[in-house]
């Protein structure tokens, strides 16, 4: 079948890849892919991550242990648990001791015409989501979770920095709680996708965010948590979105003598990210930028690389 399959020479679109053998679990056929900054971090080396790329998508069920799932129209968690290990019997899945991360360690990913997951994992896309909202569910979920891990008030003040892929959902997800959103790029072009909701300043007016309550940091760049701990208040929060190949360099000492609390946040719940698109509270689909075929997949990575885009989606 075809794919965009990281190699360790780099990726590349193919069409001899086998079909994938994951016995009881749910054979997927992908609708739509989305391009995320964890996959253009794994081609520079994150993870040291071979196989199928690509953890965002939509697809319909083609086998399944349950048949009454045959033709439901999905998307996934991306962590495959064992749920049986410590940690997953705590309540704590997504940190399984023994699980693979689909698209991003040792499990194939989403970029093919077919694909394997467990059922436990699938949700079904409620009729009214277009495909094109639906591929996002991975990313909003992401931007969810920070409500999951901090308490966000309506007084607060809340810098997103970095208004790409994800950056956009988490401001749109934070401006939601009535909270004061500012969002930061170094791109001018982006801000203008922001809703009227999210106030959007550039790199040049950057201190006027200083004294934050909350940052996050959706840069995807070395120094973007440097950039937040300048922002943030005395006693604020800092979360953490970025996950990139080359961390740079960075001393802890200001979070010390500040007091700052550091938030590591990941994957977040489908339910709600679902339910956020089903009631048109969140639509992402102005950030879609790009289309491309799985042919075209080494290009489609390219392009989402490049400042000239926002979202770059794939079909088989």
């Amino acid at each position: 079948m075809r794919a965009l399959v990281l190699t360790e020479e780099g990726p590349e679109a193919v069409d001899d890849r086998p079909e994938p053998n994951h016995p009881g679990e749910a054979l997927i056929e992908l609708t739509c892919g989305g391009v995320c900054a964890t996959d253009l971090e794994l081609v520079k080396g994150y993870m040291g991550y071979t196989g199928v790329l690509g953890h965002e998508w939509v697809g319909r069920v083609a086998e399944h242990p349950d048949p009454a799932w045959v033709g439901a129209r999905v998307v996934g968690d991306i962590n495959c648990v064992c749920g049986v290990c410590a940690t997953c019997v705590a309540g704590r899945p997504t940190h399984c001791e023994d699980r693979t991360v689909f698209g991003i360690q040792n499990r194939d990913g989403a970029f093919s015409e077919r694909f394997a997951l467990p059922a436990a994992n699938l949700h079904v896309v409620p009729a009214g989501v277009p495909d094109e909202a639906a591929v996002f569910v991975e990313p909003l979920a992401a931007a969810c979770e920070i409500l999951q891990q901090v308490h966000v008030r309506p007084t607060d003040v809340a810098v997103v920095l970095g208004v790409g892929r994800l950056g956009q959902l988490v401001a749109r997800v934070l401006a939601l709680t009535g909270a004061t959103v500012i969002a930061v790029s170094r791109n001018p072009d982006r801000l203008k996708l922001l809703p009227k909701s999210v106030r959007g300043l550039t790199l040049d007016e950057v201190e006027q965010a200083s004294g934050a309550d909350l940052v996050v940091d959706c840069t995807g760049s070395a120094d973007g948590l440097q950039q937040a701990t300048s922002l943030v208040r005395p006693r604020g929060t800092i979360v953490m979105k970025t996950t990139i190949h080359d961390v740079g360099s960075l001393t802890p000492i200001p979070w010390v003598i500040d007091e700052v609390t550091l938030v590591g946040s990941r994957c977040g719940p489908f339910a709600p990210a679902l339910r956020l698109l089903a009631a048109g509270l969140v639509d992402p689909t102005p950030l879609i930028t790009h289309r491309y075929g799985l042919d075209d997949g080494v290009e489609a990575l390219d392009v989402a690389a490049s400042r000239n885009s926002v979202k770059v989606l794939l079909t088989p």
